[in-house]
């Protein structure tokens, strides 16, 4: 069980992060400075510095969250299942649970909140050294050779660019709900091209069922 104090510092972490999105989203992120931020929040700058070590962080944490996600569900896949079979299963459930990293959320602030972070060069900058470490993760994961990353290459450029594309068909101004079925047409056809590129070229037992 959760203690207290651990309840009390989520709650702070929460606080801090609702007032920070809220204030980038409402005046952009080059506008809103640390303080502000504490300012809405009610806390201090040393208090806000305990829980997000830059501004960036302050953003993008909802992002580092996922980080490692595609190896903990390759080390997680069930008996019998292959990697790849695991990592298309989760990106599907992923649509029809309309998980943000998808990018299948027509939520208005979750559009917003992408815009925001692609728009925004230091974010997008930081956005790209988690891709770098999430390859490497999955890489290990996957056996950790030469192979292995190249594989995790391919497989984290596929997740990348389908959550992209799901999130620009939706500014244009497409609903969730009615790209699901497309979305879930192209995630397939995606892995598939996976399974037939790697084809015996899979690490360790990438391709076994």
């Amino acid at each position: 069980m959760t203690g207290l104090r651990e309840r009390k510092k989520q709650r702070t972490h929460d606080a801090i992060s609702a007032a920070a999105i809220s204030l980038f989203l409402q005046r952009g992120y080059d506008a809103v400075s640390v303080a502000d931020v504490a300012d809405a929040a009610e806390v201090s700058k040393p208090t806000l510095f305990k829980y997000f070590a830059t501004k960036e962080d302050l953003v993008l944490h909802r992002i580092a969250d996922h980080q490692g996600e595609a190896a903990r569900v390759v080390r997680g896949r069930r008996p019998g299942e292959s990697p790849l079979a695991a990592l298309r299963r989760h990106f599907l459930d992923g649509l029809d649970r309309r998980d943000p990293v998808t990018g299948l959320n027509d939520h208005e602030q979750v559009l917003a909140y992408h815009r925001m972070v692609f728009s925004t060069p230091s974010l997008a900058a930081r956005v790209a050294s988690y891709t770098a470490a999430e390859e490497d993760a999955l890489a290990e994961a996957l056996g950790g050779d030469r192979t292995a990353r190249l594989a995790a290459g391919q497989i984290v450029a596929v997740q990348r660019i389908l959550a992209r594309e799901n999130w620009r068909r939706l500014i244009e101004g497409h609903s969730a709900a009615r790209l699901h079925a497309e979305a879930v047409d192209a995630a397939n056809g995606a892995f598939d091209l996976l399974e037939r590129g790697l084809g015996d070229h899979y690490p360790g037992d990438l391709a076994e069922a």
